[in-house]
């Protein structure tokens, strides 16, 4: 999967050095959808704004997403690492689906990174967020894995989901005031690893 990865992401001054990004999104309630279909009736197509049932809804949406570019772009260019959101990568999900694609992306990456802002609910990230960390814990190299996720979350999210992250897993958590500090302290986490690389102190993903 690494090389697959680099294959697709492109060259950078540090191309083998990943870092999987991820963020909030809103949940589906595909069981709503299925009830409101006709009956013996399942639907083509599904418009996503029926299911997080607000134009403000879809704002929010694609705030998180220019919130989460900005982060990757600024890191690709700042400290040259392979930074990638799940959307950068061409798997199909025919092929494997999104909750196996999350896992994989992160026991491939050098680091991982879950950026959450103050968007309301949270319950998909929350879900994704146990899924991916209770797999890499499970790891046979689940301590070196642990000194690898960083969980940052702007100052105004207070919730159960931080709680459990740092009780269970004892995950790196920070709080962020705005974007600029979103990405400082992004930055120097991601440096810190690749210090901790070079000199031996974290072992090298190859």
């Amino acid at each position: 999967m690494r090389d697959r990865l680099i294959a697709e992401l492109g060259d950078l001054q540090r191309p083998r050095f990943l870092v999987y990004l991820m963020g909030p999104y809103e949940a589906f309630d595909v069981d709503r959808v299925l009830e409101e279909s006709e009956p013996d009736s399942i639907p083509e197509s599904v418009d996503f704004g029926t299911l997080v049932d607000s134009e403000h809804a879809l704002e929010r949406e694609e705030a998180t997403l220019d919130l989460l570019l900005d982060v990757r772009d600024r890191l690709r260019i700042d400290a040259g690492v392979n930074v990638f959101l799940a959307i950068d990568v061409d798997i199909p999900l025919a092929e494997m689906d999104a909750a196996t694609q999350s896992i994989e992306f992160a026991r491939a990456s050098n680091a991982v990174v879950y950026v959450v802002p103050a968007v309301g609910d949270n319950l998909g990230v929350g879900i994704e967020t146990g899924a991916v960390l209770e797999a890499l814990f499970s790891d046979e190299l689940a301590n070196d894995r642990q000194e690898r996720v960083l969980f940052v979350h702007e100052s105004s999210v207070r919730s159960a989901m931080i709680a459990a992250v740092r009780d269970r897993w004892e995950a790196r958590i920070y709080a962020y005031d705005d974007r600029s500090d979103l990405v400082r302290q992004v930055r120097l986490f991601v440096r810190d690893l690749v210090r901790k690389e070079r000199t031996g102190e974290l072992s090298r993903l190859e």
